[in-house]
């Protein structure tokens, strides 16, 4: 049976959401790796929120990430620049910001270094397995929430407003998706992963499913970086940029 799936990166692990001709399981693995093992017989397509094609040197500003930012508004400082691909492999900050600023000329934030370790960890399995990159593709909740609503969301997720938006998103979109919310939340009880992440992991497997609106990237035509990795997000919807 076909799957389709979003990944969620928490410090907790990857929160994981899958559907197959309905909702099938939300499962939280330690590794992405693991993930992998687990569907790469059966997942035709697997969304995760860490950035996919990465830039080696120069400007570190990525075109998904910039469209992003202008069509969800509000929420525009939820979409962060990652680090150019050598620095993600650093373990400590200075070290990863001594390798920002030689390659780009530019600072490192912390939250950007704090979220290197999943990015590489996807990189490098997107390197070393080459199946993998016809399965897997990069989204950001954010947008899949604001291609589901219609409009840029008011409220960042962490507050009662930003649930409520959210979860009416995804009943605008999916009759079914209260209850679905219910099953994952339930599924995911004995780990300590919150609400929100639950939430963007139905929201990158709401989108990587067949649905009746149309798969979209921002851009349209993406680049790919120096290992032939695609720039993109992934959304499903209207064009966002009409």
């Amino acid at each position: 049976m076909t799957r389709f799936v979003g990944g969620r990166w928490t410090r907790e692990g990857w929160v994981a959401v899958v559907f197959a001709d309905g909702y099938e399981s939300t499962t939280v693995y330690a590794e992405i790796g693991q993930l992998w093992g687990d569907l790469e017989e059966t997942a035709e397509r697997i969304l995760v929120d860490v950035p996919i094609g990465l830039i080696e040197e120069g400007d570190p500003t990525r075109e998904p990430d910039e469209l992003t930012r202008r069509v969800v508004g509000p929420q525009a400082g939820e979409v962060r620049t990652p680090p150019v691909r050598e620095a993600t492999r650093k373990r400590r900050y200075p070290a990863a910001t001594r390798v920002m600023e030689r390659k780009t000329g530019q600072s490192l934030s912390e939250a950007a270094f704090a979220a290197s370790e999943p990015i590489a960890a996807v990189d490098e399995l997107l390197q070393e397995v080459p199946e993998t990159r016809a399965v897997f593709g990069e989204s950001h909740p954010e947008l899949c929430f604001r291609a589901f609503a219609g409009e840029p969301l008011e409220y960042n997720r962490r507050h009662a407003g930003g649930y409520a938006e959210r979860m009416r998103a995804l009943a605008e979109f999916d009759h079914d998706a209260p209850p679905t919310v219910q099953s994952a939340a339930e599924a995911v009880a004995g780990h300590p992963v919150n609400i929100e992440a639950v939430l963007d992991a139905l929201a990158l497997a709401y989108t990587a499913r067949p649905g009746s609106e149309p798969l979209r990237t921002l851009p349209a035509d993406p680049e790919t970086d120096a290992t032939g990795l695609e720039l993109c997000h992934y959304y499903r919807g209207t064009d966002l940029l009409a």
